[in-house]
């Protein structure tokens, strides 16, 4: 795939997919497109080699592999691991607000969200909703409002005038959303609501609406940014931007090896969930489709956990060790912390940078400043349940966990060049 054409083709996933729930039914149709056959985890399996396939689970998490020409004990995997999940403001179970004729809704945050940003944004609202149809029978499905449905106003200035210099924010009270005005009489549920988008997406009745996961998100659509296109920002390139390219790599790759992708959901939030990295997910894949052969097929295989990194800003250089500030379209970069908040080791690193090397495209390399605290991702989550070697590598980008990102539109497709490339090797070590 070319360069231009896979950044067309993200930007189409990423407008696609705002929330978890639906970057799943979206990975899940090109999966299909693919050929790959839909595994459900309440029936017995009988895998054949060479063909490909595909476990969903929670409809927010997915593995996805590819199960070669050899028995996986022999063969090893090429894993891939991203996550689903990006840090919103989620709609709370009895959310309704009405204060001066305005109609609102409160919100819980969900991860480590850069609050100032939401403000004076127009927000759009989706997720699943669970309910009775007119058969009588609990159903799921997804919604989209698809348009700008919600405004979160600034604070003027005149009435906050430390507002540059001294203003936080209380998710409590600042945040609810404005949806719409209200008359002082109007009895208007927020279910009532729900039920009309359920019924318009869906076509079909809905007679009670028995819960929700919803979340508000930017409307404003992925796209290019900069005098010459050098950048893309988008909502959710942390860590949609990752799914994109550990699915291309899945699809394109020759499916003559052993190859997987797995997709969790929750890592904004700790992973600890039956679908997120911390979870029995993953292993109970690879349980029912290594079998016996399982310890000698991790023993041979690797992980890369791709998740973005946290680019050099020219406006806060100090931030960065000097030796370790990766820039935007100078390559993908590896992650590497000697206290496992990143489950690199030199082994994974010289894998990757081996094959990069290869063909010909840069590389670079993180390690958080000695006196500032360093996140993680599901790598070591990873690395921990199944034993397997793992790198911990992501594309550069800037306001990371901010309601809009940015990173260098070249970055993307040279990691997905290296993962395909990584995905159909035959020799891993």
């Amino acid at each position: 795939m070319e360069h231009a054409e896979f950044n067309k083709d993200l930007l189409k996933f990423l407008n696609a997919s705002p929330t978890p729930w639906h970057a799943v039914a979206t990975m899940k149709a090109r999966l299909d497109a693919a050929g790959f056959e839909e595994l459900d985890e309440k029936e017995d399996w009988t895998l054949g080699q060479n063909r490909g396939y595909y476990v969903v689970r929670n409809g927010s998490s997915i593995v996805a592999f590819r199960t070669g020409a050899e028995d996986t004990a022999t063969s090893g995997i090429r894993m891939v691991g991203a996550h689903t999940d990006s840090p919103c403001l989620k709609v709370k179970p009895n959310p309704e607000l009405r204060r001066k004729g305005y109609f609102q809704l409160g919100v819980e945050v969900y991860g480590g969200v850069l609050m100032n940003p939401w403000f004076d944004r127009d927000l759009s609202l989706a997720g699943r909703v669970t309910f009775v149809d007119g058969s009588d029978r609990v159903r799921d499905a997804l919604v989209d409002f698809g348009k700008p449905v919600a405004f979160i106003p600034s604070l003027a200035i005149h009435l906050d005038r430390e507002a540059n210099s001294n203003r936080t924010v209380n998710p409590q009270t600042d945040l609810p959303p404005v949806l719409m005005q209200v008359p002082e009489d109007d009895t208007t549920s927020f279910d009532s609501l729900l039920s009309q988008q359920v019924a318009s997406e869906t076509g079909g009745k809905v007679r009670k609406v028995l819960g929700y996961e919803l979340g508000f998100y930017d409307a404003q659509k992925a796209g290019y940014v900069g005098l010459r296109n050098e950048f893309i920002a988008s909502a959710r390139l942390d860590n949609l931007l990752s799914c994109y390219i550990g699915l291309r790599a899945l699809l394109d790759a020759s499916g003559d090896e052993a190859a997987l992708l797995v997709c969790n959901d929750h890592e904004e939030v700790g992973s600890v969930s039956s679908e997120g990295a911390q979870g029995p997910f993953l292993n109970a894949v690879l349980d029912r489709w290594c079998g016996a052969g399982k310890a000698k097929a991790i023993a041979r295989s690797m992980m890369i956990s791709a998740d973005n990194a946290h680019g050099v800003h020219p406006n806060y250089m100090d931030k960065h060790d000097e030796n370790h500030g990766p820039v935007l379209n100078e390559g993908p970069v590896i992650k590497v912390n000697h206290n496992q908040r990143y489950a690199t080791n030199s082994r994974s690193a010289a894998v990757y940078r081996h094959i990069s090397d290869e063909l010909g495209l840069p590389h670079q390399t993180f390690v958080v400043r000695s006196d500032m605290a360093c996140g993680s991702t599901i790598g070591p989550l990873t690395a921990a349940s199944l034993g397997v070697t793992t790198l911990d590598i992501g594309v550069p980008q800037f306001g990371m966990h901010s309601i809009r990102e940015l990173i260098g539109a070249e970055d993307g497709h040279t990691l997905f060049r290296v993962l395909r490339e990584f995905m159909q090797r035959k020799q891993i070590f």
